[in-house]
C-alpha cells in the first residue's frame, strides 16, 4: 500500500509539471531526499511525450528500488543521439528506430506506454470539443491551403458552429520530435498529397506555420494566439485545459479524444514481430478508435548491461512496467497490454 501512495503522489508531481508547461531544460530528479546513500542514479534523455509518466515513476521507483532518475526532456531526435552517443544511460524517443539502426548502435529498444497527439485550437467563441476535422482537413491547414478558419471545407464539417474570419495560425514543433513524428506520419497515411510533397519525420520542411519547442511550447503559443492550432500530447492538452478538436476516424466516426477512444484504437494495434518491438496504433479501423495513437520507446545501450546504471535502468523498467499503471492511467496514458509488459520484462531479464 505504501508504494501506491507514492506512485499516487508522483501522478500528481506529473500532472503538476504538464499543467505548469515546465519545459526542455527540466531535469527530473527524483526521490532524492531520504534515499539510502548507495542509491543509484540514472540518466535518460528524450521524448517530451513521455515525460510526465517517467517523472510519475521515477518519484515511485525511487522508494521501491533506491534508484533516482535524472530526466532530461530535450525531444525524441536529441534522446537518440545522446545514447546513441553513450552519454545517457537510456534515451526516450516516439519514433522508433528500425531493426538495422538498433543493430548498428547496440541498443534495445520497447515501448514503455501509448498515448494520443491530439489538435489543439484558440478560437474566440468556439468551445472545447465543438470544432470537427477530418485528417485531410488537419493536412490541408498545416499545407497552407486551407487560411481562414471560415473556409467552406471547415464549415461544412461544423454544421450549426459559428466560426470566426480569422487567419489559421498553425504551430508546429521546432525541434526535433517524436510527436511530430507521429503527426506527420498520420497526416502522411490519410493525405496523398501531404505524403508525396512533405512527408513524414521527426523534422520536416513545414510549408507554414510558426514553430515552439516541445509539447509545452506548442501548447503555450497555442494559449497565447487566437486562430492557432497546434498539435500535442493529450496529457498536456488535459492538464492546460485547452479546447480539443474531434477527428474524423478511418471507421467514418466523429470521435472524441478521451480514454475509450484511447483503449479502443489501442486494440487495433499491430505489433511488429522483430527487434524493434514496435506498434502502428495510428488510423485504426476500429469502431471509436481515436487516430492518432502511439507508443512512445525506452532505448537502452546492450554494452552497458553489467554495469551499474546498466543493471539500475533494467531494474527501473522491470519495475515499472510491474507497478507503472495506475500512473499511466492518472496522467491520461494507456498502459500496455499484459502480454507485451510480460514480454518487455523477458528482454529486460536477459
Amino acid at each position: 500500500m505504501q508504494s501506491c501512495g507514492a506512485e499516487r503522489r508522483a501522478g500528481r508531481v506529473a500532472s503538476m509539471w504538464a499543467t505548469r508547461g515546465i519545459g526542455a531544460g527540466l531535469a527530473v530528479l527524483l526521490g532524492g531526499a531520504g534515499l539510502p546513500a548507495h542509491a543509484t542514479e540514472i540518466t535518460g534523455a528524450g521524448s517530451s511525450f513521455g515525460a510526465p509518466i517517467y517523472g510519475a515513476w521515477g518519484a515511485a521507483a525511487a522508494r521501491a528500488t533506491d534508484i533516482r532518475l535524472n530526466y532530461q526532456t530535450i525531444g525524441s531526435g536529441a534522446g537518440q543521439n545522446q545514447v546513441k552517443a553513450r552519454t545517457v544511460d537510456f534515451g526516450a524517443s516516439d519514433a522508433p528506430m528500425n531493426a538495422a539502426q538498433l543493430a548498428q548502435n547496440g541498443l534495445l529498444q520497447f515501448p514503455t506506454v501509448m498515448g494520443a497527439i491530439v489538435a489543439v485550437v484558440n478560437l474566440p467563441g468556439v468551445d472545447a470539443g465543438h470544432l470537427r476535422l477530418t485528417g485531410e482537413l488537419l493536412a490541408r491547414l498545416y499545407a497552407g491551403d486551407i487560411t481562414m478558419w471560415n473556409d467552406p471545407a471547415i464549415t461544412a464539417e461544423n454544421p450549426g458552429v459559428t466560426l470566426p474570419a480569422m487567419p489559421v495560425a498553425p504551430v508546429r514543433r521546432a525541434d526535433g520530435s517524436g510527436t511530430t513524428f507521429v503527426f506527420t506520419s498520420y497526416l502522411a497515411r490519410v493525405s496523398p498529397r501531404w505524403a508525396k510533397e512533405q512527408g513524414s519525420g521527426t523534422s520536416i520542411e513545414w510549408p507554414v506555420g510558426e514553430g515552439a519547442r516541445g509539447n509545452d511550447g506548442i501548447a503555450a503559443a497555442v494559449r497565447n494566439t487566437e486562430g492557432s492550432i497546434g498539435y500535442l500530447e493529450y496529457a498536456y492538452a488535459a492538464g492546460n485545459h485547452m479546447p480539443i478538436v474531434e477527428l474524423r476516424n478511418r471507421h467514418g466516426e466523429m470521435v472524441e479524444a478521451g480514454p475509450d477512444s484511447f483503449s479502443r484504437a489501442v486494440s487495433t494495434a499491430r505489433w511488429a514481430q522483430d527487434a524493434t518491438h514496435a506498434a502502428d496504433v495510428l488510423d485504426g479501423n476500429g469502431a471509436g478508435a481515436w487516430p492518432i495513437m502511439a507508443a512512445t520507446y525506452v532505448l537502452v545501450p546492450q554494452d552497458r548491461a553489467e554495469t551499474a546504471q546498466g543493471r539500475a535502468v533494467r531494474t527501473f523498467f522491470d519495475w515499472s512496467m510491474r507497478n507503472g499503471g495506475e500512473a499511466a492511467l492518472s496522467l491520461h496514458y494507456v498502459p500496455l497490454p499484459d502480454d507485451i509488459r510480460a514480454t518487455i520484462r523477458g528482454l529486460l531479464a536477459h
